[in-house]
Order: C-alpha cells, then structure tokens, then sequence
C-alpha cells in the first residue's frame, strides 16, 4: 500500500477548513488542498491527485453524497478512499454513507490534533 500523503479536503465553512487543514498539515504532515464545493472538487481531485479525500455531507450546490457519486463515474476515481466529515454521526447514516462508498465518517467538530489520526486510521483499514 502506498503512504498517504496528499489529502484533497472538501469544507465550505472557512473557519473549519482553516482549522483542519493546519492540523493535517502540522500534525500530519500531509499536503493538503482545499476545496469549497463539490463542483470545484471534481475538477481539482483530477489536478491535484490526492491519495484521499475528505468531504464534507452537507454543503450548498453538490452535496458530499452527489460529489462523491460523481467522482465514482471517473476512473481514475472510483477507487479513491473517501472519509466524509459531518455533525450528524448516528449509526444509520454512517451506514448509509458507507453504502455510498465513503470508507468511514469523521465527526464535526472534530479535535484538531487527534484529526490526522483519525484519517491515517480510515486510511491504514481501507
């Protein structure tokens, strides 16, 4: 298995992605790239090249579920690791989303410096 190194993160909150992209950087160590939609995730997934991506259920335009049916439908996507990152964590819709192809959920608000943890975990189970 290939290390995972570059995370593309999808948030449309500004103080949410500051926080996690400073705590996957800092306490990670990865590369990562923010993106503020789903639209602008799909075009950037295939520029950027991430190992992972992190993405957010709820947000306006594409939601997380809509963006990652469609990163499914890319080939050099479908089988992409993805983790999305939500307020509501109750066992149907983590089951759901699984379902959907998200290999887990990450809860917000999450704890900046146990979230690179978090996702080498997600990572390491794939």
């Amino acid at each position: 298995m290939n290390t995972l190194q570059r995370i593309l993160y999808v948030e449309d909150e500004p103080d949410i992605q500051a926080v996690a992209k400073l705590a996957l950087e800092m306490v990670g160590g990865f590369t990562v790239k923010v993106c503020s939609s789903g639209e602008e995730a799909l075009r950037e997934a295939v520029a950027f090249a991430p190992d992972m991506i992190l993405l957010d259920v709820m947000m306006p335009g594409m939601d997380g579920p809509s963006t990652l049916k469609a990163l499914r439908e890319l080939p050099s996507l479908a089988e992409l690791p993805v983790a999305f990152m939500t307020a509501k964590v109750q066992t149907a819709e983590v089951a759901h989303y699984k379902t959907l192809g998200a290999r887990d959920v990450i809860p917000k608000p999450f704890d900046p410096m146990t979230l690179a943890s978090q996702v080498r975990a997600i990572w390491e189970g794939q």
